[in-house]
């Protein structure tokens, strides 16, 4: 079986989780504070970026990979199965899908570099923890938002 068709698997299993349900609404969700980290990120505004449990970056590039995980199954069953739409011709579609995956893999080895620079969020997401410190500089209202323990 092809790996192309299996790419929603994960999160069709993660929607079993109540917790990754909280998670994809914080992300469907820019709030106000979010369009000052964009700004932040681009060095229009100086000073901390303030964030939520996902900063702005992470909530645009989970949107755009929900998109592109359709497009790369969509063209991946077009090359697949070639008499599925024969208006749409195998070669398009392997275009789409090549140029979707390079697009895919460029910015996932931009994020990978990224992290190189943060230890702290590194760590995070190896283990789901983070000192109280870096939250509170660069997830303030994530922080701010969780009821104490």
């Amino acid at each position: 079986m092809r790996g192309d068709v299996l790419l929603p698997v994960p999160v069709l299993l993660g929607l079993a989780s109540r917790a990754f349900r909280a998670d994809l609404r914080r992300l469907n969700r820019l709030a106000p504070y979010d369009r000052e980290w964009l700004r932040a990120a681009r060095g229009r505004i100086p000073g901390p970026r303030p964030a939520g449990k996902f900063n702005a970056g992470q909530k645009v590039y989970a949107g755009w990979i929900a998109g592109a995980v359709p497009v790369m199954t969509f063209t991946g069953l077009l090359m697949w199965f070639t008499g599925l739409l024969p208006g749409i011709p195998r070669a398009s579609a392997i275009f789409v899908h090549d140029l979707t995956a390079v697009a895919i893999a460029a910015v996932v080895v931009g994020h990978i570099r990224l992290t190189y620079r943060a230890p702290e969020a590194r760590r995070g997401m190896r283990t789901g923890w983070v000192t109280t410190a870096w939250a509170r500089k660069n997830h303030p209202r994530w922080l701010d938002d969780q009821s104490p323990v």
